[in-house]
Order: structure tokens, then sequence, then C-alpha cells
């Protein structure tokens, strides 16, 4: 569903030339009217045309009415908020903060300062990120020094106003990013307190991939006659674009059946999800123990380690990377082909927060989850309330993952680069074995390498899989049958 509509959250409208969407939503960044050194700034980031959300929130924000936009995460938010606000910029440093950005984690405030640097550097803007963990003599500086844009989150922003650090501090537009994630993690008296300080005639925009009821009445309190803007799914809070799959199993076979997936997945980039920072750490080190580029990502990680794992991450010299549910919260990485449940989150906003690291920016995703059977009830609660498709799977047996390796070996030597001292090597080799032989050798070395291994069968096989939502199927028609009848399978199909 795609729409724009007079906001009702406030009083009842009595005007009836309400705003609301055409059919004809621009397809070009240029349709836009857009500054000439904002659209080279869009052409040099490479974007092509507009996502939904910023064809319909760009000419909002350009006519200045306040709004509330809903959108999934990885759908271009970013830049639909940036663009038409840094449009209003103007490069005359006297003027001081122009814009502030709102966001729940110091990984966004850093990666949204970024992306409106890149955006609007031709434009002569400049960006300053503002969280905890760096100094707050080296903030004020760079803001004092003529940054037009304030990224922020909500503690270390409150602070300094406290504090009346930032001298004359007046931004006309402010704008308040993943808003649920601030609510779920407990800012919702900062955002409240830090409107106080600022000023009364503004534009104030709220981005958010879901509306709770708080996040409404906060809408009442800090917007002023709002647009409401909607591109989620009609029928799902999930992206389309990512493929859902879970994988049933014993307890005691989740990091074996975890292995064996990644293996035969072979995700470009996978994030990891754990349920505790201690759980993450030992899982880090195991698949580091066994030759994975992982690390890991969690609260109790000092600042520096953590820029380090999510710059290592974005730059591939990492593949897979094992977080906990805050940590991982606006991490904003854009070729991350495959999220892993670990465990399965606590309820179904986790997972469409956790998926949603996948699929996007017009990218297909997949999405595994690991269950055990007494999960299962959980399982099936979270599909229904987030109202999107899961198959279930089974797990690769050893032999099947075997050949999966063989097949990307034979892909990846077809593509292999050939260099001269390979060359040479060839022609020494020959004088005393045959082609084929030493062909065989190399290959034999190649498949002694391979990371496969473990038992042969992990988890539940298809069967089994069906006869747990055949009983699931059969407790729900039977309420007065509560009793977990479930016992875990024998060890023997190893």
């Amino acid at each position: 569903m795609t729409s724009v509509t007079s906001e009702q959250t406030s009083q009842p409208q009595t005007n009836t030339d309400t705003p609301s969407v055409v059919d004809d939503t621009p397809a070009t960044f240029e349709a836009f009217d857009l500054r000439p050194e904002i659209l080279e700034g869009i052409q040099e980031a490479g974007f092509r045309a507009p996502s939904p959300i910023q064809q319909q929130a760009i000419p909002v924000i350009l006519q200045g009415r306040d709004a509330i936009a809903r959108a999934q995460t990885g759908t271009g938010k970013t830049a639909a908020f940036g663009l038409p606000a840094m449009n209003a910029v103007h490069r005359d440093s006297s003027e001081g903060v122009q814009v502030l950005v709102i966001v729940p984690t110091r990984e966004l405030a850093s990666q949204v300062s970024d992306e409106l640097y890149r955006l609007g550097r031709c434009a002569g803007i400049r960006t300053v990120a503002v969280y905890g963990g760096q100094s707050i003599d080296r903030q004020v500086s760079l803001i004092r020094r003529g940054a037009q844009v304030v990224t922020a989150t909500p503690g270390r922003l409150l602070d300094h106003l406290k504090s009346n650090r930032l001298k004359d501090f007046a931004p006309s537009i402010v704008i308040l990013d993943e808003a649920d994630e601030m609510l779920d993690m407990g800012f919702l008296d900062d955002i409240e307190e830090i409107f106080t300080y600022l000023p009364k005639e503004r534009q104030t925009l709220l981005f958010s991939a879901t509306l709770p009821s708080a996040i409404r009445q906060l809408s009442k309190k800090i917007l002023t006659d709002p647009l409401s803007i909607d591109v989620t799914p009609k029928d799902s809070t999930v992206n389309t674009d990512i493929t859902q799959r879970y994988y049933v199993l014993e307890e005691r076979e989740r990091e074996e059946a975890l292995v064996r997936l990644i293996d035969t997945e072979a995700p470009n980039k996978a994030l990891i999800f754990c349920r505790t920072k201690k759980e993450t750490d030992m899982l880090c080190t195991t698949l580091v123990s066994r030759g994975y580029a992982a690390s890991s990502l969690h609260g109790d990680m000092q600042q520096r380690q953590r820029n380090e794992a999510i710059e290592s991450f974005k730059r591939g010299r990492i593949d897979l990377l094992i977080a906990t549910d805050v940590a991982a919260r606006g991490l904003d990485i854009n070729d991350v082909t495959h999220v892993f449940n670990y465990h399965i989150p606590f309820d179904s906003d986790s997972y469409v927060h956790r998926i949603g690291r996948t699929g996007r920016a017009g990218r297909k995703g997949t999405a595994i989850t690991l269950v055990t059977p007494l999960e299962f009830k959980k399982l099936t609660r979270i599909m229904h309330i987030a109202g999107s498709p899961m198959v279930y799977g089974e797990v690769p047996t050893i032999g099947e993952a075997k050949k999966q390796y063989q097949v990307e070996l034979a892909s990846k030597l077809q593509h292999q680069h050939i260099q001269e001292e390979a060359v040479e090597l060839l022609q020494r080799l020959e004088e005393d074995v045959d082609i084929n032989q030493i062909a065989c050798k190399a290959l034999s070395m190649l498949l002694e390498q391979q990371p496969v291994g473990g038992p042969s069968r992990i988890g539940f096989s298809v069967q089994e899989v069906e006869n747990l939502l055949h009983r699931s199927k059969r407790r729900k028609s039977s309420p007065r049958k509560r009793r977990n009848n479930y016992r875990p399978r024998r060890s023997n199909r190893r």
C-alpha cells in the first residue's frame, strides 16, 4: 500500500483541501526540482531512480510540511529525508546547525552522517555525528566550525543541550529516524525533553518502520498538521524480497546445524543473531576456530571494537557478524545476503527487525531460523503476527554438503586467474608425472581442505516436521490437552 493522506493524530481537520498523492509521482530525481549541486551528489552516489519512499516523501518535505513516514528498513529512508532537507540548507556557516537527525544508536548516527555527507558533498554541506564514547569537546568544536547537519543519539544530544554547550542551537528541520526502535530502547522521555530545547517554528519529520500507539502519541506533541506517508506492503510487515526458512532440530544440534547451513548456503555476508552477549562471543570463537572469517558485536564491547567489527564487515574483511539484537539495531549494510536466527527472537517485532537487515535496496535476501520442538509454538505465533510465509527445510546431509562444496570449487576453478608461476610449476611436474595425475592430485589436495564435517544427519526430517505441524494443529483444535508430550529423539542419527 502506498498512500499520502492528512494525518488524523491531532485535532479533527477542518481544512477540506487535504493534500493527497497523485498518480504521476516523479520517476526521476530531476523531476523533484532539487538544486543542481544536490543532483550532482545523487549522481556521484550512483542513485538512478527514486525508491517508493523517496517518491512519496521528497515532494512533501520540499513543501515544508511536517510528516509521519512509515516504511520498512532498507528502503532508502535516509535519502528520502536527507535530500529535501539538504536542499533547504544555506551554505552560510553563520546560520549554524540547520538540520538535526535523531537516531537510536551510535552506529546509525555514524552511518546516517556518512550518507548525508556523501549526498551533500557537492553542495558543500558539512555533517557531524554526535554520540557517546567520543570526545565531547571535539564534537562541540566540529559543530562550531560550521556544520549544517548534525546526526545524534538522544543521550549525548540531551547532555549537550542540558549543559548549554551548543550555543544558538536552532535547527529549522528536525528528523526522528527509526522512531520505533527509540521507543524499544527507552528513549521516548529523552526525545520529549530534547524538543523542549528546540525552536517552536520548525519542520519536523518522523520516520519509523512501525507506528505503535506510543509513537502516535508522541507525534501529537511534536508535529503540526502532519501528512502521513505509508509505503509498507498491505498484507505483510516483512520485505517480500526476503526468502524465509526454518529448520527444526534438537538443542544439542544447533551449532552443527548453523555450520552446515553456512557451508551449503555460502553467504556473501551474513548476520547471525544470538540472544546474549556471552553466547555471541562463544559462537564467534567457535566459528573462528573452524576457519570462518567472523566477528562479534554486542553492548559490552568498547566503541572502538564495535566500529572495527562493523567496518570489517562492511569492507568484506569478515563474512560473518554475530550480534545481539540491541547491538545490531541501526546497522545499514545493503549487501547482507543472509540473516541467521541462531535462537528464535522473543517477539514478532524483533523478528521483522532482524531479517530486515537483508533484502535491502531491491536485493534478494535469505532469512534462516533455527528452532527446537519446544520453541515451535512461539515460531507459529511469530509467523501469524508477522503475516509472512515461512517454509521449513531439512538440514543438508554431509554428503549433500560435500557435493555443494564440489560445485562451488568447480565454479571457482573455472574463474581462477592463472598465475605465471603455476604455468612454470606445471611444466616441471609434467617431466615426471602425467597431466591427468597432476590434475587429480591437485583436486584431491583441495578437497582435503573442504570445511564440511560433523554428523551425517542434523535436525528433523521433512516428515518429522510434518508430524510436528500436525500435532500443533491438533492441539489447537483440542484446547484442554495442554500437556507437552514431546520427548527428545534419541541420538541415533549420527
